[in-house]
């Protein structure tokens, strides 16, 4: 029997859903850490397989740092306006655009394969691969630009 505080401390730390962290619970013989690894890595094949799919909708972040001295922009798309809607996927999209800002990467390319500012265990690629797996569609990073008071690139 699975402990029911064990599927709840796992939604928390993972998003997942409840049938997964069962899974991932009974494949790992009830050990969280061993539970959250499961997670991570078939959120991952999860990801892989919405790579193809079209992405047409998204958001457009905006982030302002450093009392106005550097600001981004960011294109991330998604396939239905109900998930662009969501809290995960605006936060997702303002934490790239922190990134972008943070980390100066010059194309969407880079960018995923920076660590991620906040988590240095992962890169930015991981980041969105878990949110593709808790949201279950494909997302992209579609461009942005950085701009830099008195600067001209």
């Amino acid at each position: 029997m699975i402990d029911l505080n064990k599927i709840k401390t796992l939604r928390e730390k993972t998003g997942a859903g409840i049938s997964e962290c069962r899974e991932a619970l009974d494949v790992a013989n009830d050990d969280l850490t061993k539970a959250e690894s499961w997670l991570k890595e078939h959120g991952i094949s999860k990801a892989s397989k919405k790579a193809d799919r079209q992405t047409s909708q998204g958001v457009v972040e905006s982030y302002v740092h450093g009392a106005g001295k550097i600001g981004v922009l960011v294109e991330v798309n998604c396939e239905t306006d109900f998930v662009a809607r969501t809290d995960d996927f605006k936060k997702l999209a303002h934490e790239l655009a922190m990134q972008i800002s943070a980390m100066n990467p010059k194309t969407p390319d880079e960018l995923l394969k920076q660590p991620y500012i906040r988590d240095q265990q992962l890169t930015v690629a991981d980041l969105i691969k878990s949110v593709i797996a808790k949201l279950g569609e494909n997302i992209q990073v579609k461009r942005f630009t950085r701009l830099v008071l008195g600067s001209e690139n």
